[in-house]
């Protein structure tokens, strides 16, 4: 079997898994909660994205790995953890709180997205050595990440639904 059906294999489970788990056992928990609460779960998680600078650490990946692959996942996941990071220390301050949730959930997915798009053109999946010890993370906790950002514009959609239906019938 290739390097890359295994990679392409691992991925797709990684995903399965994760969707088995969230659906189980998080989704029913964050649906129970208010919405800001459920954010700041999903903030929490994805505060711990300043780990994508190991893609720029010399030794952990492969010195092959190419810089366009690495650089902007390594800066995105840390923009995404340091935004989030953001949003966690505003809760109170309910304008930036918001603002902030936004703000990573968009980084955060963009991030994610552009990472795929270069790792396709790079060839990644056909390398995947070029990771090294950090050939979890896309297998493993991208998937996570990922499946979060979604919720998280669903609790946010669902929260603006919610506000723009309450506001006619209390208008009255």
């Amino acid at each position: 079997m290739t390097t890359e059906t295994l990679f392409r294999i691992h991925l797709v489970l990684g995903y399965v898994a994760w969707l088995l788990c969230f659906g189980t056992y998080v989704w029913p928990w964050l649906r129970l909660m208010d919405g800001r609460d459920a954010h700041r779960a999903i903030a929490t998680l994805h505060s711990f994205r300043f780990f994508g600078l190991v893609f720029i650490l010399p030794g952990v990946v492969s010195p092959d790995l190419p810089a366009g692959f690495a650089v902007f996942a390594a800066w995105g996941d840390f923009a995404t953890g340091v935004l989030a990071m953001l949003a966690l220390l505003t809760v109170r301050i309910r304008t930036l709180f918001w603002l902030f949730v936004v703000a990573f959930n968009l980084a955060g997915t963009v991030d994610l997205v552009v990472d795929y798009y270069d790792a396709i053109q790079v060839g990644l999946p056909a390398h995947a050595e070029w990771l090294g010890s950090t050939y979890a993370i896309p297998v493993i906790y991208v998937p996570l990440l990922m499946i979060t950002h979604v919720s998280a514009f669903y609790f946010l959609a669902r929260s603006r639904l919610g506000a723009d239906v309450a506001a006619p019938a209390g208008a009255g």
